[in-house]
């Protein structure tokens, strides 16, 4: 027999009853019921009960086993007792009547339980996450994600793509976020930067005739951390085609999205066709340039309802052409209590407050901007908006380049309060036509608004001839239930539009050609059209667990302060090696 075990802890059924057997694994709990003691063995593949009695010779020993002992346990597989089945475990129809036991490793004191899913602090889990990563949930989580990764591989070699991997020692790049630097000792002064994404490397692989590329690329951004997004790195799900139109690489990628999303649902209904919605009408509707179209809401402009209206606040408002009045349906919220509820909401939002109207029987509105505007304009707004007796709306007033994030997420508070967002489906849709300026008011300049490389829609005309901010680009990305998954563009591949496009967000041409020299020359030597994207991989498996932390679907994270409390980094360099790489520490002032 094998020196640690015949069979894994998942593996033993009803056709192993009479075998003498071996596991090895770790202890998940010890139950004592009347001198008989009942252990359950855990290993990766799962679980299995294990008897030991007073009449074994194994029972001395096992009485000093506690949870998380690594143990090997011999014993014959039996039937379990009449009514003791346990349906939830592939092997609960069976146990294990243990001979022998013994030790391969004993646990100290645990500082926080394997057993159970019960809530711990964020640091000691991150400590201790070897112990974490025990625990089913998160264990499980983590196995999702490794299949996930599997899928998405699969289905790209299954639509001609070639995975390539691209160097992870690169030139900074201005992808919109800070780069990590790691110094050259070889060439004092200098900086290699990882890659915030494998952008240029994956264009160059286009240069290079290769047609179809994808990769699970690591991703490094020195970024503040949130929720949604992890310190330091992340993965995502890396593309590139060559002769391609925005509509080749939506029907080359939707379908692997889709795929991945069907095998991970666990049943929920998940979006076939996906929506196509530009980013302008995103916000107009949704508030959001990736929204949660589980929410049926739509909000929609009521301004000429408010237009020289007995409601002054925004008839004054409306005297200037910029500003608008947007109206956020309330199915279902045409209650006193509600009302007053989302204005305390939006009061707590730092908002003056929410106007609201509500529809009574017989559909005659109510409420304090009912009375100032009257039963015409009421009604009018009512007809506009589709509302009934029963419902509500809410208004929000001013210039909606200002106003669009606030309505969004008054949108998605109403939907979640009046429990009108459908939590059990994947919603999926492009979002299109971004603009590929937008003006950056900390620097009062002309900036990118996504992707630096991508083609403006119009070309180098466009360029030219267009106000930079109403040119929109070739770009789009793929949002799941308020959630940005995915972000792509048609590159642009004419070397004098490439240099029209930085030099408008304000890099001369000499800098175009020092900072992105080896993209810059490919261009000279035959460039084929090309695009693609890139889908966080983080995200979607996120999605698909079910969870709203990236910590919960990650090996190894970093905490909030982007620390690595298992590893204890970032930790300090040591004089010598300080010294080999020409750097000095220059710390703030305290």
């Amino acid at each position: 027999m094998h020196r640690y075990r015949s069979h894994t802890c998942g593996a033993l059924r009803e056709s192993n009853i009479g075998e003498t057997i071996r596991l090895s694994g770790w202890v998940h709990r010890v139950r004592d019921h009347g001198g008989v003691l009942f252990i359950d063995l855990r290993d990766h593949y799962g679980l299995t009960q294990c008897v030991v009695d007073p009449d074994s010779p194994a029972f001395s020993l096992a009485e000093k086993l506690r949870s998380e002992f690594v143990v090997k346990m011999d014993g014959k597989v039996r039937r379990r007792p009449e009514g003791t089945d346990n349906d939830d475990l592939p092997t609960g129809k069976i146990e294990v009547y243990v001979s022998e036991i013994e030790v391969l490793g004993p646990a100290g004191d645990l500082p926080l339980p394997v057993f159970g899913d019960q809530e711990y602090p964020e640091d000691i889990r991150l400590k201790y996450r070897f112990l974490d990563l025990r625990r089913e949930k998160l264990h499980q989580n983590i196995m999702t994600r490794v299949e996930i990764i599997k899928s998405m591989r699969r289905r790209m070699e299954g639509q001609g793509f070639f995975e390539f991997n691209t160097p992870i020692l690169t030139a900074s790049s201005p992808e919109g976020a800070r780069d990590f630097l790691v110094p050259s000792r070889i060439h004092p002064g200098k900086f290699y930067a990882l890659p915030q994404a494998p952008q240029q490397y994956k264009q160059l692989l286009m240069m290079s005739g290769f047609d179809r590329y994808f990769q699970i690329a690591p991703c490094f951004r020195d970024e503040d951390p949130r929720a949604d997004r992890l310190p330091g790195e992340f993965y995502q799900l890396d593309v590139e085609m060559s002769f391609v139109t925005q509509e080749d690489v939506f029907a080359a990628m939707e379908p692997v999205i889709t795929g991945v999303f069907e095998e991970f649902a666990k049943g929920k209904p998940v979006t076939k066709g996906w929506r196509r919605i530009p980013f302008a009408e995103a916000l107009r509707k949704y508030g959001s340039d990736k929204p949660d179209l589980r929410n049926p809401i739509e909000m929609q402009d009521v301004s000429e309802h408010f237009r020289g209206s007995g409601f002054k606040v925004f008839a004054r408002m409306l005297e200037d052409p910029k500003n608008q009045v947007w109206a956020i349906p309330a199915p279902g919220g045409g209650s006193r209590a509600f009302c007053d509820r989302m204005n305390s909401w939006a009061q707590g939002e730092g908002q003056p407050g929410l106007g609201y109207i509500m529809w009574r029987e017989g559909g005659e509105g109510a409420g304090p901007l009912a009375n100032n505007i009257g039963p015409e304009r009421t009604a009018a707004i009512r007809a506009q908006i589709g509302t009934k007796e029963g419902d509500a709306a809410f208004f929000v007033a001013g210039d909606p380049d200002k106003f669009w994030k606030f309505s969004g997420h008054a949108r998605n508070k109403v939907g979640e309060e009046l429990n009108l967002t459908d939590k059990e489906r994947f919603e999926l849709a492009w979002i299109v036509d971004f603009p590929m300026y937008e003006y950056n008011e900390d620097d009062k300049k002309v900036d990118f608004s996504h992707n630096p490389f991508s083609m403006p829609q119009g070309g180098l005309d466009a360029l030219k001839g267009q106000d930079p901010l109403t040119i929109k680009a070739f770009q789009y990305d793929i949002t799941c239930n308020g959630y940005e998954i995915a972000s792509g563009g048609i590159r642009n591949h004419v070397p004098e539009a490439m240099v029209k496009a930085f030099e408008i967000a304000g890099y001369g041409e000499q800098e175009v050609v020092d900072r992105f020299g080896g993209m810059y020359r490919a261009f000279q030597y035959g460039a084929p059209p090309h695009g693609g994207m890139a889908a966080g991989v983080d995200r979607i498996v996120m999605l698909l667990c079910g969870t709203t932390n990236l910590r919960e679907i990650s090996l190894f994270p970093m905490n909030q302060q982007a620390m690595d409390l298992l590893m204890g980094a970032p930790s300090e360099a040591t004089t010598k090696q300080l010294r080999e790489l020409h750097v000095r520490v220059n710390l703030p002032q305290k």
